[in-house]
């Protein structure tokens, strides 16, 4: 989960295309938008109005208002509207809060249109589920129910956004979104919708009534029908349960999730004096049982770990058949502690696959592939407008969470129309996107040795601060793998607790 939580800084895609300076935002996007035929797409996918300013001009309004410095949609309306339309602040909320046109069909395109234009490898392309929580204190706002954040410890009142995306080697796009709205402190719509057959009416009985995984499950099958497909199903411990890992197998998907340290149940079989002794044991009793002080260095990694096939009963109560399947974990050892020589006793985290098949250095580099989801709702929030517009109707909040996704997919798109062949790209594209732990390694091999050469030309000058550079870019470097594989202190220890 995602709750604002500060991370490492690194290049930004929204931000790079923004200090560009031969960048005009707001010409750039124009261009883009004529390019991407968005007026065409949106007569078809029916965002129509009867009079006033038309449907496609008021969305592309919508659209770029963040980006022209000012802080919301009035503010906007106030000093930069009149330069695109001559349209009235209420044209933009009237259009906010329409309740009949289809946000996630037009993301869905727009999405689709943006994997194509990425360097995608079916062998390595992704599904990453993750939630993000937005803090709301209004009394007002409809959809605003009370969440537990996994980040502070405690319960907060806010919006949580559940999104899927599609993480490769080129790049990372988001597919689908939907609020979820939990039955603890729920505030209802303050007045009722003008069709309960609207789609976001329909939408909002969805955010009520659904789990997470069913809305996962959805989705999903909505991509892989548009036609985005994926061999993996990535996320992190939070949504390491035995729906998720019923979900990826019904939608022929290989799993690999960080699971929780709880009381579920595997099943492990020993041979011993040619017998076969079966025992269940929870993920905390395998670890002391078969993994501690048996751990084994990862070749090229700093990490120790140790890989077990067990068996799992999908069956989710004891009236249901059983469901016993094979599935391996990988148990991994944190970096210890500056202030430790070893890592402490619970300093070791959990994944789960469904391919026993798979080395330990193969899951980890694909499990660091779900960081680029992390990124997507950092820059969501510092740049896209994420649920920030100012309205108090529902359909706004479905609104923007699917205008903010199309803003990062149309700059993807712009980015990959604007591509320059030099290493600043190939270090954004590596760092931002943080898509493959393998290729960041081998290639910040080659960097290190480039610049271990020229500090090694500079020693005359810098003396011992030439090793002390080499040392802080090592260890710059080494935090961004840890961040990414989730494998820092404070995440194992509230893991743990």
């Amino acid at each position: 989960m995602n709750h604002g939580t500060k991370t490492i800084e690194l290049p930004q895609l929204t931000a790079n295309l923004l200090r560009d300076g031969g960048c005009l935002i707001d010409n750039l996007f124009a261009d883009l938008w004529k390019q991407m035929g968005m007026k065409a797409r949106l007569d078809r996918i029916g965002f129509h109005k009867r009079s006033g300013t038309s449907a496609h001009e008021l969305v592309y309004c919508l659209m770029i208002w963040v980006w022209l410095k000012v802080d919301s949609v009035g503010m906007f309306a106030r000093e930069s509207l009149k330069t695109f339309s001559c349209a009235e602040k209420d044209a933009l909320y009237a259009a906010l809060n329409q309740e009949d046109w289809n946000w996630r069909r037009l993301h869905r395109e727009v999405a689709r249109q943006a994997v194509g234009h990425m360097k995608t490898s079916g062998r390595h392309n992704a599904f990453v589920l993750d939630d993000s929580i937005q803090v709301r204190h209004g009394k007002k706002m409809p959809g605003v129910s009370s969440h537990f954040d996994h980040t502070s410890g405690r319960h907060v009142m806010g919006q949580q956004v559940l999104t899927l995306g599609l993480s490769s080697l080129g790049g990372f796009v988001p597919i689908d979104s939907e609020l979820f709205i939990s039955a603890t402190k729920a505030q209802a719509p303050h007045q009722p919708f003008r069709d309960g057959r609207s789609i976001v009416a329909k939408r909002y009985r969805v955010a009520l009534n659904q789990t997470k995984p069913q809305m996962a499950g959805d989705m999903i099958r909505r991509a892989q029908r548009a036609g985005i497909e994926a061999d993996y199903l990535l996320a992190d411990a939070w949504f390491g349960t035995k729906p998720i890992i019923r979900l990826a197998g019904e939608q022929l998907l290989t799993p690999i999730l960080r699971m929780k340290k709880n009381t579920m149940k595997y099943r492990l079989t020993e041979h011993l004096e040619g017998r076969a002794i079966s025992r269940e044991m929870d993920v905390n009793t395998l670890y002391q049982s078969c993994i501690r002080c048996r751990w084994q260095k990862i070749p090229g990694q700093p990490y120790q770990a140790k890989a077990l096939d067990v068996e799992l009963n999908l069956s989710g109560t004891p009236d249901e058949v059983d469901q016993w399947i094979k599935v391996r974990l990988l148990f991994v050892r944190g970096i210890a502690a500056q202030e430790k020589a070893q890592p402490g006793k619970h300093d070791w985290a959990a994944f789960l696959t469904t391919d026993t098949s798979l080395a330990p250095q193969r899951i980890l580099e694909l499990y660091a592939m779900r960081w680029a989801i992390e990124v997507y709702f950092k820059e969501a929030k510092q740049y896209l407008g994420f649920l920030k517009e100012q309205s108090n109707h529902y359909a706004a909040y479905v609104a923007s969470i699917h205008l903010t996704a199309m803003r990062f997919c149309m700059l993807v798109i712009a980015k990959s129309r604007h591509q320059a062949d030099g290493i600043a790209d190939i270090r954004q594209q590596i760092t931002a996107n943080a898509t493959s732990i393998d290729y960041a390694a081998r290639l910040w091999q080659v960097f290190r040795a480039v610049i271990a050469g020229a500090l090694d030309e500079l020693k005359m000058l810098l003396g011992d601060m030439a090793s002390q550079v080499m040392e802080t870019i090592e260890r710059h470097v080494q935090s961004f793998f840890v961040q990414a594989l989730q494998l820092d202190v404070g995440t194992l220890r509230l893991e743990a607790k």
